[in-house]
């Protein structure tokens, strides 16, 4: 039987990881930050992403083994305290993930069936319990997570088509689509900030780089897998952004912030459409919560593999990487300790520095990959400057979450170079 995969199937997995719980848990953070401008704010971490695309076609064609990000960092800089630290927090970035989809499960999931009399309660209840079933299900068995997870692609993009059809068609004579007047956008450099908290929303592109190597026709298919999946996400987020500006008064959205996207369904489909978009957040975010748990627990054994973390994350604990364990308790604390945006904003900060860097490596790289040096050059500065905004907005807003950013980041490099350190002596 051939290990070898479809462009479809490619595609669904690009898909798949950036319309995962994503655009559930950020889309009403996006417009309380970018407010008419939603849908340019969208559009601009989109164009991001789509840069940064580049360099994973390039990077994916000249190394299509199975390390993905961590083989291009790795290839890019050696194996080095830095290319270390950048790959420890490649795996903290993707428990930072896993929190903010546990986040909008737990969000979510209240509006179906409420637990207790307390709302935040039930959030914890929900968000906790989702996070040790998807562990308990990747301990049990990882075909059982590829099974739910191309059964929830095809169920959430149904349901999103669905809406944005609908919603499209409800925007006439509807009163609040003059909030997407030109008047009610937010300034240039808050629009972009908003784009860059919610680039979160975007960053599952980067899985299909994991099996590139399987890829049918590779030289071919890399580039159509990566393009055609960003930008049809590009697309699907800008109109998303602005069927909902277009149809909840920004008071309204602001109050359902959370599961908005539900919210945004009521006035075309009343409580039905409600319980429809909130089923389908429950079923994108588990799914994601799942292939991410997954994917964290190989980038970490990938890592330790390298020697860039200790042999102890390549040992196995029922038959799975001991890293499984490790990210799904590390996701249980952060998601019961900080807020949406602050965990939103450690994540985007967390990937716009990872894709900087693999931009630059792929920029160093540029005559074994066969790429236009300037491209690459200008995602990593592109991204550096993003990374800058996001900070600065951040910083009188949401103090936490650049803090939290930041002790992130240099816990990563701080661990390497201590474990380099180490091994040294």
């Amino acid at each position: 039987m051939s290990d070898k995969i479809k462009l479809k199937d490619a595609i669904s997995i690009g898909v798949g990881g950036m319309v995962g719980g994503g655009i559930f848990a950020v889309l009403g953070l996006a417009v309380s930050l970018a407010q008419g401008g939603t849908p340019v704010a969208f559009l601009l971490a989109g164009l991001l992403a789509l840069i940064t695309s580049y360099s994973y076609v390039h990077l994916s064609k000249k190394y299509p083994e199975s390390g993905g990000t961590v083989k291009f960092i790795n290839q890019g800089f050696g194996k080095s305290v830095f290319s270390g630290g950048i790959n420890n927090l490649l795996w903290v970035s993707y428990i930072i993930m896993l929190s903010l989809y546990a986040s909008a499960f737990g969000s979510y999931a209240p509006n179906l069936w409420e637990i207790t009399p307390d709302k935040t309660l039930d959030f914890h209840i929900y968000s906790s319990f989702i996070i040790i079933f998807a562990t308990a299900i990747n301990y049990y068995s990882i075909a059982v997570v590829g099974k739910i997870e191309s059964f929830a692609v095809i169920i959430k993009l149904i349901i999103l088509l669905a809406f944005v059809a609908i919603g499209a068609y409800g925007l006439f004579g509807n009163p609040n689509l003059t909030q997407l007047a030109l008047s009610n956008w937010q300034t240039p450099v808050k629009l972009f900030a908003g784009g860059m908290v919610i680039f979160v929303a975007y960053e599952g592109f980067e899985l299909i780089a994991n099996v590139a190597g399987n890829l049918i026709n590779p030289d071919k298919n890399i580039p159509k897998a990566y393009y055609y999946s960003v930008i049809f996400v590009i697309v699907l987020y800008v109109v998303i952004a602005l069927v909902t500006v277009g149809s909840l008064s920004f008071d309204k959205i602001k109050t359902a912030e959370d599961y908005v996207l539900a919210e945004a369904a009521k006035p075309m489909l009343g409580s039905i459409g409600f319980s429809i978009i909130t089923i389908a957040a429950l079923i994108s975010t588990f799914s994601a919560i799942n292939a991410s748990l997954y994917g964290g627990s190989r980038v970490n054994y990938e890592i330790a593999e390298d020697d860039e973390l200790p042999e102890h994350f390549t040992f196995k604990l029922w038959n799975q990487p001991i890293g499984l364990l490790v990210t799904s308790v590390a996701t249980l604390i952060l998601v019961n300790t900080l807020d949406l945006e602050s965990i939103s904003t450690a994540g985007s900060v967390g990937f716009l520095i990872i894709f900087s860097i693999v931009n630059l490596a792929n920029y160093r790289l540029s005559k074994e990959t066969q790429s236009n040096k300037a491209i690459p050059l200008i995602g990593f500065v592109l991204c550096m400057v993003a990374s800058v905004v996001l900070i600065n907005q951040q910083y009188t807003s949401n103090f936490i979450g650049v803090v939290v950013s930041a002790v992130i980041v240099l816990v990563c490099f701080l661990a390497e170079w201590i474990y380099k350190k180490n091994e040294n002596d």
